[in-house]
């Protein structure tokens, strides 16, 4: 059985890890398939990602990966291919839809936090636990993603203590946007969600990402070339007529 799996449907693309005999750690291969279709999503207008299995989204690296490390290199190579990853998921030029459950930690967890969107179940539980578990270090474009999304505070907690976060903190943060009663749920939720999507104006979409990851930079940059994009658009003037017409716009990107 392949570790993963892509399937593309209904206008969108689901990336589901295969692996939950080890809580779907991820291989190096998965890291780059994550990253390919980030990249080239093809015709999809939203990705998906799941995960086999009840007990975990995503574990993190398989440490069996790490065994051939033998130089400072090594560590320098993968935080690189790390950090490829991440940034394809929150640049990805559609939106990143992850339906989490059990355990989120290490890569999973980094990855979790570039999504959009993040559904959970009850027993959703986040953590990077690399204090306690492989000594290495995030990133520190990986701890300013955590702080932008979690706070400081509960940052600090989450790697200094090498706890994870249970889903009240996951919630109270505005870490994830809604709450399935199980991983079938959740999944099919984001399945829905991402069906809702294709369906609203790209170009709005579009905008609303690149503003964001913009203030998440921590400046207020300009935003003229954004509203060029969408107010000059034949989107804008589509979406005018479709609404005093009482009718569904038909959205073309331009």
């Amino acid at each position: 059985m392949s570790d993963f799996t892509i399937t593309h449907n209904r206008g969108f693309a689901e990336y589901r890890l295969m692996r939950p005999e080890s809580r779907n750690s991820l291989t190096f291969e998965m890291y780059q398939a994550i990253e390919d279709l980030c990249k080239s999503p093809g015709d999809a207008g939203v990705i998906v990602l799941t995960a086999e299995g009840d007990k975990a989204f995503a574990s993190g690296t398989d440490i069996s990966k790490f065994k051939d490390f033998q130089s400072a290199q090594d560590a320098i190579n993968y935080e690189a291919m790390i950090g490829r990853v991440i940034d394809a998921v929150q640049t990805s030029s559609v939106p990143v839809i992850a339906s989490l459950h059990g355990v989120v930690a290490g890569g999973g967890a980094a990855i979790a936090a570039a999504a959009d969107v993040r559904l959970a179940t009850p027993d959703t539980r986040f953590g990077m636990p690399i204090a306690r578990t492989l000594g290495n270090c995030l990133s520190v474009a990986n701890l300013n993603r955590f702080v932008h999304l979690l706070g400081e505070s509960r940052t600090r907690y989450l790697m200094l203590t090498a706890e994870f976060l249970e889903i009240d903190s996951l919630i109270t943060s505005g870490f994830v946007s809604e709450i399935l009663e199980s991983a079938s749920l959740c999944d099919q939720r984001a399945r829905d969600l991402a069906i809702h999507m294709t369906k609203l104006a790209p170009l709005t979409i579009s905008a609303t990402r690149d503003g964001l990851s913009r203030l998440a930079m921590r400046s207020i940059p300009a935003d003229i070339d954004l509203i060029r994009r969408c107010y000059l658009s034949d989107d804008f003037f589509e979406g005018i007529n479709a609404f005093f017409a009482k009718r569904k716009a038909n959205w073309s990107g331009q």
